[in-house]
């Protein structure tokens, strides 16, 4: 039994009204439940190999297979970034409501629909005796935690290649740049807030700081992944008004085409700066137009890579030479964003190909 249009709407309403917010393991094990519940309801003799009841829960669901097969694996992760401000909403981000087509909610590019599109393709495979795998991971959102968990699965499953179904709007990607988000503590000398000459205010020096690397940061380019970001996207010190602060703190979150190596020496060097972590360090993905099995996807490929950082940087690493394409339902501009939906012709439009491609992937007899 296949998963039909109607199934997959509910499929992907059940779970987008689950709240799967990255750091949560509880609701994305649920997720993950809901998943291999469809396949179970639908398809015999899977197997789920995984770690469920980890901090970073993941789920490996593969079929029967020749020893020498290659498995095509779909790689989905089941975390969201949070709601946010609800006031910002024109609708109940968890309600899952259709309208005009449209399918609203958190994650619903981002990438629920996606893993709908993924579980109707595996199934696929299952029934056609195709060699296929369906990789699900947590909190992603957050440093590919659950793909990192999952790497030494996805070592010893023989994967030939890999669809990550990130929202694209169906087209498919051939890589995206790495992740570098750094902690970075200046510290200072307390006072009073009357004598600011009597401290050192750790706050300034990090506004000095974060001033001189918007025009001084090694940043690269390159070629195909382009040119190297970086973004303020935490910031805190101090511990009242009238003192001044001792500790100050950012988080920076660069979006690197190297190795990361220029960015955080430039960092560790400055004066101003105490302390340097890195909290996550994911390397940039690319991979050739000229394999034949992209060459014969039943879609465009495009020329630009994604903006955003995909599990696709820990399966590269664990499935070294397997080509990966990062090719999904949704729109990109929705992710993270207020109003997210997905249109439920995307999602029709995904399963249609992902199962095409299941179709024409070669078993062993």
């Amino acid at each position: 039994m296949t998963l039909d249009p109607a199934a997959a709407v509910g499929m992907l309403t059940e779970l987008v009204t689950q709240r799967t917010v990255s750091g949560d393991p509880k609701p994305q094990r649920s997720a993950m439940d809901a998943v291999v519940s469809v396949l179970n309801a639908r398809t015999a003799a899977i197997t789920v190999d995984g770690d469920r009841d980890g901090p970073h829960p993941w789920l490996l669901i593969t079929n029967d297979a020749h020893p020498k097969a290659q498995r095509l694996m779909f790689a989905c992760h089941v975390d969201t970034v949070p709601a946010g401000d609800l006031s910002n909403w024109q609708f109940d981000p968890f309600a899952a409501d259709v309208e005009n087509g449209v399918l609203r909610g958190r994650g619903t590019s981002d990438m629920k629909a996606g893993l709908v599109a993924a579980t109707a393709a595996v199934l696929d495979a299952f029934e056609g005796g195709v060699p296929a795998a369906l990789l699900l991971t947590s909190d992603e959102e957050i440093g590919s935690l659950g793909a990192l968990a999952a790497r030494h699965a996805v070592t010893e499953c023989s994967v030939g290649a890999v669809v990550v179904p990130e929202a694209t709007g169906n087209r498919v990607h051939l890589g995206h740049r790495g992740a570098l988000w750094l902690d970075i503590t200046t510290k200072g000398v307390a006072a009073h807030g009357s004598t600011p000459h009597r401290g050192e205010s750790a706050i300034m020096k990090l506004v000095d700081v974060l001033a001189r690397a918007r025009d001084e940061l090694p940043v690269a380019t390159d070629a195909f992944l382009g040119t190297e970001t970086f973004n303020v996207g935490l910031i805190d010190g101090g511990s009242a008004p009238n003192i001044v602060p001792d500790t100050a703190h950012v988080v920076v979150d660069h979006r690197t085409v190297g190795d990361g190596s220029e960015l955080l020496s430039w960092w560790r060097e400055q004066p101003e700066v105490d302390r340097v972590d890195a909290r996550i360090d994911l390397p940039g993905v690319r991979t050739d137009g000229g394999n034949i099995w992209i060459s014969e996807l039943p879609h465009s490929v495009a020329r630009e890579p994604v903006t955003y950082f995909t599990d696709a940087s820990i399966i590269a690493a664990a499935a070294p030479g397997a080509p990966i394409v990062v090719w999904g339902p949704g729109t990109p501009a929705l992710m993270h964003a207020a109003d997210e939906t997905v249109a439920i012709d995307e999602l029709d439009a995904a399963i249609a190909a992902y199962s095409a491609v299941t179709r024409a992937w070669p078993t062993v007899d």
